[in-house]
């Protein structure tokens, strides 16, 4: 995966100091972006390695790690990005977000900002959505994030064994990250693999491909069924309470809503439960005060606010990827992390005075 292929080697420097905080998908494609633009970029992530979900997260048959992994040495070798890894950059209260165990070192935001001629933030979604239902808290409640990146510190040496275990799991949601937890439980060995929605797959974000793909595989797929219980004994999961559901009109998303049927509950056994119910993003900030003291906005979903060149309210401040929109695919966030590379080569190639740049 070359995150350089603007170019075939290091062009002259043009002076610019540019600061990449979060090394996923959208931030290294914004990083090779702008190294074949001349800039000196330093790349911070919290994770002791660079690809973010691409490689903590999301299973090897999906992406090979090693191609990414060549794809961010081939940065730092031959375009001189530096990485920062274990670092993670922040300003506020303290927060803790998935994937926070590895950091060693933490660095304000404030610093970073007097720093660098430009900054773009790609931090992604690190925090998951679980539904606050009886017995959440139970022992085998695991969001989707935690259970595949668990395995994948497992394949990467990071920790000695995966810390689930039984014969019977359910994941319950019908998105990508559902569908990858499913597969994973699979590949573990588990005797009973559920995949429950509460829609049907014909709304399910993963599509009707994947899901029938493992189906296929020996997923038992249960649509039209949302959990409203987790049933523990001694705070260890037993089983799953659900609710029959039946669409209705269309929602805030666009998809038909989900409708409780009266009367319509079942109860299945699970060891392990794996919500894929969505994840938040995760900005370097908690709280409002940024408004103020840097002028971000960070909207009621956790997002950060941008305009259409991908700049926040501060000047020197860009941000892209999930941290912006949501939890998407791979393709959005490089997507995502390219244009407002490119943006940021243009504003700030206006601000010398070598580009007229319309706003």
């Amino acid at each position: 995966m070359r995150f350089v292929f603007l170019c075939k080697e290091k062009p002259p420097t043009v002076g610019k100091k540019v600061a990449i905080i979060g090394a996923g998908p959208a931030g290294l494609a914004a990083t090779g972006y702008l190294a074949c633009k001349g800039y000196d970029i330093d790349v911070y992530d919290k994770l002791p390695l660079p690809g973010g979900l691409m490689i903590f997260a999301i299973p090897p048959w999906r992406i090979p790690r090693e191609v990414v992994l060549e794809g961010a040495k081939e940065l730092e070798k031959e375009f001189s990005v530096k990485f920062f890894l274990k670092t993670k950059v922040y300003y506020g209260e303290k927060r803790h977000d998935e994937g926070d165990e590895f950091i060693e070192k933490t660095i304000s935001f404030e610093e970073i900002l007097g720093n660098y001629d430009a900054i773009l933030i790609t931090t992604g979604t690190w925090r998951s959505r679980i539904p606050r239902i009886p017995g959440k808290d139970a022992e085998g409640v695991v969001s989707a994030l935690e259970f595949l990146y668990k395995h994948r510190l497992k394949e990467l040496g990071y920790i000695d064994k995966i810390p689930y275990h039984g014969k019977r799991v359910i994941v319950v949601g019908g998105g990508y990250s559902a569908v990858d937890a499913a597969e994973q439980a699979l590949a573990d060995g588990y005797e009973e693999v559920y995949l429950v929605y509460r829609r049907t797959i014909r709304e399910a974000p993963a599509g009707i491909y994947e899901i029938e793909r493992i189906r296929r595989m020996g997923v038992n797929v249960i649509e039209l069924a949302s959990p409203v219980e987790i049933i523990a004994e001694n705070n260890i999961v037993k089983s799953v309470k659900f609710q029959k559901m039946r669409l209705g009109p269309p929602d805030e998303s666009g998809r038909p809503k989900p409708i409780p049927v009266p009367g319509s509950e079942f109860t299945l056994d699970a060891d392990i439960v794996v919500f894929a119910t969505g994840e938040t993003p995760t900005p370097p900030f908690s709280d409002q005060e940024v408004m103020t003291k840097f002028n971000i906005k960070i909207e009621k979903h956790g997002n950060i606010a941008v305009d259409g060149y991908y700049r926040t309210g501060n000047p020197k401040v860009f941000a892209a990827g999930d941290v912006v929109h949501g939890p998407s695919k791979i393709g959005p966030a490089i997507g995502s992390g390219l244009k407002a590379a490119r943006f940021m080569d243009r504003i700030l190639r206006a601000k010398a005075g070598e580009l007229v740049i319309s706003t």
